[in-house]
């Protein structure tokens, strides 16, 4: 378990997300911004939180958080299958299933390998370790 570093609206907001996954099927994890600062990155303040979730899991989410599905144009980065965004919580969640990136014009999925708990004192929140989020 690694110590945190959050602020208020990060802190509300991963409130809503470990309640709201407290039911998930599959391994889940909080990844981006609001990853690094669970994994005690200081000075962050993200402006969402990214959640990588199994296809079956996004649509149980989507329904239970209203989520607006997203179907712009993937970055020239990133896609993802199903992309979703909820403004339930003080900063928006994304939802993500099937969530690639390009690398040397190759697309290929990011389904972290590691899954641990971050230190947070109003649910279980799973983010990949900090090594694995370098090196992705």
């Amino acid at each position: 378990m690694v110590k945190s570093a959050i602020g208020t609206h990060l802190g509300a907001t991963l409130k809503v997300v470990a309640a709201g996954c407290a039911a998930l099927q599959d391994d889940w994890w909080v990844f981006g911004g609001a990853a690094m600062a669970l994994a005690g990155v200081q000075g962050l303040c993200p402006p969402d939180v990214d959640l990588i979730v199994s296809e079956r899991d996004a649509a149980s989410l989507i329904i239970t958080w209203r989520a607006q599905l997203e179907t712009g144009a993937p970055s020239p980065l990133f896609r993802s299958k199903v992309f979703a965004r909820t403004t339930i919580a003080p900063l928006p969640i994304e939802i993500m299933a099937g969530f690639e990136v390009c690398e040397s014009g190759a697309w290929s999925a990011v389904r972290p390998a590691t899954r641990q708990i971050a230190a947070f004192n109003a649910g279980v929140i799973f983010i990949p370790t900090p090594a694995e989020q370098a090196e992705i």
